[in-house]
């Protein structure tokens, strides 16, 4: 652990994004934290690490984690010029997703030594700052044992659904990628793909929920606190 943990946290809102462009700003973030932490340890010095929170809507995309399978693209590439959607086979844990307009992704680059070495604690800390957001909508919210992410109807699951999905990458017990939570999403995307790898549940969104179109800026202030409040973070914007 650090001796002078740094839990300072910049908050960046890159608005809606291009998703490689995306990828490369977390990669500089994610890299720069990295090597800081080399040369902490080559040298014996104690560099503060830098954590930063970057949230953001993409265009449509499709990303496939590194344990995912190609199978679960549903559609040719003809099919998804036609529906201007991109596809990336990307370096996070978990299978394939969508992103979209209507969407929050939510990006932590955290160095964890200035919080807590635990990447379980941090998966579980990311899914309950949704199921607290979802809370003040009052819709109840919570896990499903073997399942990342955050589900509706996951006690009884008659009919669970997936409103948030995650999947990251760390390092030096550096992150990057993150969770990417459905406000507006157009869900028929989701018809292209076997979400995660789950062909027998299904996917829903906090609009779908509540039967309108939400504030998608009030959502991204709740998030963004509820991950303060639970990292314990010094959020700066």
């Amino acid at each position: 652990m650090n001796n002078h943990p740094n839990k300072s946290v910049e908050y960046i809102d890159l608005g809606v994004i291009d998703y490689q462009k995306a990828w490369d700003y977390q990669t500089e973030l994610f890299d720069a934290v990295v090597q800081i932490k080399i040369e902490n340890r080559r040298n014996e010095a104690t560099i503060l690490t830098r954590n930063y929170l970057l949230f953001c809507e993409h265009p449509h995309v499709y990303t496939l984690g590194k344990s995912g399978s190609e199978d679960n693209l549903l559609v040719d590439d003809d099919k998804l010029k036609e529906i201007e959607a991109t596809y990336y086979k990307i370096n996070r844990g978990g299978d394939i997703t969508y992103h979209g307009p209507g969407q929050v992704v939510a990006y932590p680059i955290l160095d964890l030594d200035n919080f807590f070495t635990d990447i379980h604690k941090y998966l579980r800390l990311l899914e309950e700052a949704v199921i607290l957001t979802l809370k003040e909508y009052n819709i109840e919210a919570g896990r499903i044992t073997g399942l990342t992410g955050v589900w509706l109807d996951h006690v009884d699951q008659k009919n669970p659904r997936k409103i948030c999905a995650l999947g990251v990458k760390s390092s030096r017990w550096v992150t990057m990628h993150g969770l990417a939570f459905n406000i507006n999403t157009d869900l028929d995307y989701f018809k292209n793909i076997v979400p995660c790898g789950i062909d027998d549940k299904a996917v829903t969104s906090l609009a779908a929920e509540l039967g309108q179109p939400q504030d998608i800026e009030k959502v991204k202030m709740e998030l963004k606190k509820k991950n303060a409040e639970l990292f314990e973070m010094d959020l700066t914007i």
